[in-house]
Parts: structure tokens; C-alpha cells; sequence
């Protein structure tokens, strides 16, 4: 357990100025160039140590010695990668008692904040989070001017926050003062990502991947790039594209916590495409990497629920919630329990929604889309209508604008809502990502307001896009379709089957 931590102070807010250059590249990055750079770059570094290897005496010709956690830790909040919580304990403890000892040390306090943030994250603790900015800010006071490692660790904890605007603020000072460091581009990719900026976020990847290659960079910096370029291909909607810059990164990955963090990413793709079988796959070698990874179980929870293996995902939900009680796990799992007929189970997991939003809220995390989602399915619609248009004033992205439009025909509002369901699923404004839910909603709304054919259209699309999307609204789709006279052979789901086997019952 850590300790209880060291005093710091406020510091400046460089990063409140203009938007730096984000990128000058033209047009989008395709993963051959990447994979090409990354390629490359291993070339580098293996010529670097055959060099060295070959001037080296022979009885120097021996492997380094493997780093210690608090090495281990170190390099990975530093790049802003995954780390392992037994690491990230070392980590913490080590800064804390360095910096009693020796409190003007601005890189340490940025090292720790960052850890801290990692924390946080990695165990829904949002504690951790004013901690983290205390830190930070402690550094960024010793030194205000440059200081690229405590501003990323600020863009890093708005991104955890859901404070997108100030990621964005925070992600443009680091690469204003650290151009060519690559550790600087990722945070400020999410921050674009979240404000459904996809433009500003591709032009960052491509400044991203024009860096200059250096063998000494490493396999960090190759599986962050590749990630990054995943998720903007998943936004513009190249799905085969972004399933392979996941896969490289995962095979890249130079740690098993990152290797799982991508092999997720594999997963989670595999399910918004409707390949349950793959996504579980994904998920489970993600859980050999890292055993604890609660996105894994997460989302083996979404594929046993594909597949048919109910008892399954039950038990992977709650293993889930377990070590990483986020908002967003007790609203499935609630969904789940509710489309089996257990109203009480779904209940409890529904109040947890709410109390965990208000402890997520103490500690400065906005998670207002998932509780406006809640609300608009399972509470009160105007309110969640109220919440959703505060969230689209601070971050217009097409998840925002796909649960605003839900709220709003949940809420008997639905030439407004057309408007926003548009926009959730317009391959230009919306970024391009294909995702059931959101066509489900659109065929939803069109369908209310007397527009059949495009609500058809739609309906269909998201049984096209995911047969599985959601154990409550699925066999709704269905119904709907049947009541518009659509004939059975046109939106029959395609069949999914377990070839994994297992639990196929309740």
C-alpha cells in the first residue's frame, strides 16, 4: 500500500494558450507507412547492437541486466503506457520517499503525478486523480517553461478525467515544447478523438509517424504509434486497417500489461463487428498476458454474451467490476441481469451506476455520457436530455451526439433528435466509425417520426453491423422490423456460432 504521499503545491498553466502545430502531414496515414517505420526502426535497432556487440570483448558479449519494477514502472508512465500494478506500487512508493528527501526535484513530481494517474485508471480509484494534479503542478511550478513530461502527464489525467478540452490544452503545450518527442502525441490524439475533432486527430498521427525513426526509441514508441493509428482508423471507419495496427501493436507491445491493453483493443474491435468468437479469443490472451486486466474481462463478458454462454458472462462482468467497479461495467451487467428476467440483480447494479458516477465525480472525473446513457434507458429522460447538451457543449463527439439524440426521443422529442442521431452516424461529421448502436437508434427515431423506409434501412444496418449489439434492444430491433414488414430472409441475423464451446445456458 502506498504511503500517504508527499505535500506539493499549485503550479502555472502554461498549456492555456493557442493550438500548437498538431501536424503538417496531408491527408491520413495508412498502416503500411507504419508498419514500414516500425519495420525500420527494429532494422535500426538491431544494427545498433549488432554494432556494439561485435566491438564489445567477448566477455562483455552479455545481455543486460533485466530492469527492476520501479524501472519497469518508470519507463512505462513515462511513455504513457501500461503498467502493472505491483510496478506501479514500487513506482509510487520510491518517488514518495525521493521526494521528501529531495522536494525541488520537478522530474520526479512529474514521474510521480504520472504514476498516479496510472493508478488511478487502472484500479477506478478517482483518489488518485487529485494526487496526480497536485503533483503535476508541483512540477510544472519548478519548471514552467518546457517542462513536456509534466504536460503530458496533465493531458494524460484530463484524458482519464473525460476533461477533454483541457487534454487538448495540456496535449498541444507538450508538443509546443517537445515537437519531436513522441511521447507527447498519444494524449493529445485521445483529447482530439474525444472532442470528435478527427481531422486535428489525424493530422497529429501523421506528425506522429513522420517522426524522425530512431532504433533507440524502441518497441514502446513503434506499439504506441500503431495503437494510436488504430484508433483513429476505427473512428474513420477503416475496420480492417485498425484490426491490424492493434494486432502489430500487440506483437510490438514490449511489456505483457501492454500487450494486453492491445490485445483488448483487438477485442473490443472483433465485437463492434459482430465476431464474437474472435473478440473472446482476443480478450482471453489478453487475460494470459495480464491476469488482472479488467477491460479483458469486460469484454469477454460482451462475447459470452454474443455467444449465447450466459452464466459465463455473468460470472466475467462481476470478476470485471470486481477489480475495476467503472460506471460503465455495472450498466451492462445491469443490462444483462434485466434481459434475463432478474429485475432485483439489474436494480442493485443500476444504483451502483449512480453511486460509482458521484465517486468518480469527487475525484474530478466527468463521466456524465455514461449517466445521461443510464438515465435515458432506465431513469429520467428529461434529465438525462439535460446532462447530454451540457456534455455536447464541452465535447461534440459522435458518442455525445448519438446518446443526446437517444435522450431526446426518449424524452417524446424527435425531430431534434433525428438531427443528432444524423449526426452520430454521418460518415463525414461522425468521423465514420460504424457502430450498431448508433444505427439502431437512428432506424429508432426515423421509425417514430413515420419515416419507415430509412427506418428499416437502419434497423437492418445495425443487425448488419453487430447481431449481438445488445441483449435488451436486439430482439426489440427484431420486432420492429417484423411490425415494418420487412420479409424474414432480408434481416435474419447471420448465424454466430461458438466454435470456442462452453456454457450455452442462462
Amino acid at each position: 500500500m502506498e504511503s500517504g504521499g508527499v505535500e506539493c503545491g499549485p503550479g502555472k498553466d502554461p498549456a492555456a494558450g493557442t493550438r500548437t502545430g498538431a501536424g503538417t502531414g496531408s491527408g491520413s496515414v495508412r498502416r503500411d507507412v507504419l508498419v514500414r517505420r516500425a519495420v525500420a526502426g527494429a532494422v535500426v535497432g538491431c544494427l545498433a547492437l549488432g554494432g556494439a556487440l561485435v566491438v564489445m570483448p567477448d566477455g562483455d558479449r552479455r545481455p543486460p541486466a533485466a530492469p527492476g519494477p520501479v524501472a519497469r514502472a518508470a519507463t512505462a508512465v513515462g511513455t504513457g503506457a501500461p503498467a502493472s500494478l505491483p510496478d506501479l506500487g514500487a513506482l509510487i512508493r520510491d518517488r514518495e520517499a525521493h521526494l521528501r528527501a529531495h522536494p525541488g526535484d520537478v522530474r520526479s513530481w512529474a514521474e510521480l503525478g504520472a504514476a498516479y494517474v496510472e493508478r488511478g485508471g487502472r484500479t477506478a480509484e478517482p483518489r488518485y486523480y487529485p494526487k496526480a494534479e497536485a503533483a503535476l503542478r508541483t512540477s510544472i511550478e519548478g519548471r514552467p517553461e518546457g517542462n513536456t513530461e509534466a504536460f503530458r502527464g496533465m493531458a494524460a489525467l484530463a484524458d482519464a478525467r473525460h476533461d477533454f478540452r483541457a487534454a487538448r490544452r495540456w496535449g498541444e503545450a507538450a508538443v509546443a515544447a517537445s515537437p519531436e518527442r513522441w511521447t507527447a502525441y498519444p494524449a493529445l490524439i485521445d483529447a482530439y478523438r474525444g472532442l470528435g475533432d478527427h481531422k486535428a486527430a489525424r493530422k497529429a498521427l501523421d506528425t506522429f509517424v513522420a517522426l524522425p525513426p530512431a532504433g533507440s526509441a524502441g518497441p514502446a514508441a513503434r506499439a504506441r504509434m500503431l495503437t494510436a493509428a488504430g484508433l483513429v482508423y476505427r473512428d474513420r471507419g477503416w475496420r480492417e486497417d485498425s484490426a491490424a495496427a492493434f494486432s502489430d501493436a500487440a506483437a510490438l507491445a514490449p511489456t505483457p500489461a501492454e500487450r494486453a491493453a492491445c490485445l483488448v483493443r483487438v477485442g473490443e474491435l472483433a465485437w463492434e463487428r459482430g465476431e464474437p468468437v474472435e473478440s473472446l479469443r482476443a480478450h482471453e490472451a489478453a487475460l494470459r498476458a495480464e491476469p488482472g486486466e479488467h477491460a479483458a474481462q469486460a469484454g469477454r463478458g460482451r462475447a459470452l454474451v454474443a455467444l449465447g454462454r450466459h452464466s459465463e458472462a455473468l460470472r466475467a462482468y462481476r470478476s470485471a467490476l470486481a477489480t475495476r467497479p467503472l460506471p460503465q461495467y455495472a450498466l451492462e451487467l445491469g443490462e444483462l441481469y434485466e434481459s434475463l428476467g432478474v429485475g432485483g440483480a439489474a436494480r442493485v447494479q443500476y444504483d451502483l451506476v449512480r453511486a460509482r458516477v458521484r465517486e468518480g465525480g469527487a475525484g474530478g472525473v466527468n463521466d456524465e455520457l455514461v449517466l445521461g446513457v443510464f438515465e435515458a434507458d432506465h431513469g429520467d429522460a428529461g434529465a438525462a436530455v439535460r446532462r447530454l447538451r451540457a456534455e455536447w457543449a464541452r465535447h461534440p463527439s459522435a458518442a455525445v451526439a448519438d446518446a443526446l439524440g437517444w435522450a431526446l426521443h426518449r424524452a417524446g422529442k424527435d425531430k431534434e433528435a433525428l438531427g443528432f442521431a444524423t449526426r452520430a452516424t454521418d460518415r463525414e461529421r461522425g468521423g465514420g466509425a460504424r457502430v450498431a448502436l448508433y444505427a439502431y437508434h437512428r432506424g429508432t427515431v426515423e421509425r417514430a417520426l413515420g419515416m419507415d423506409w430509412a427506418g428499416r434501412r437502419h434497423l437492418e444496418e445495425a443487425l448488419r453491423i453487430n447481431p449481438a449489439f445488445s441483449p435488451l434492444l436486439v430482439p426489440v430491433a427484431l420486432r420492429a422490423l417484423e411490425e415494418l414488414g420487412e420479409p424474414a430472409g432480408a434481416w435474419r441475423q447471420r448465424p454466430v456460432r461458438d466454435t470456442a464451446g462452453g456454457d450455452s445456458g442462462r
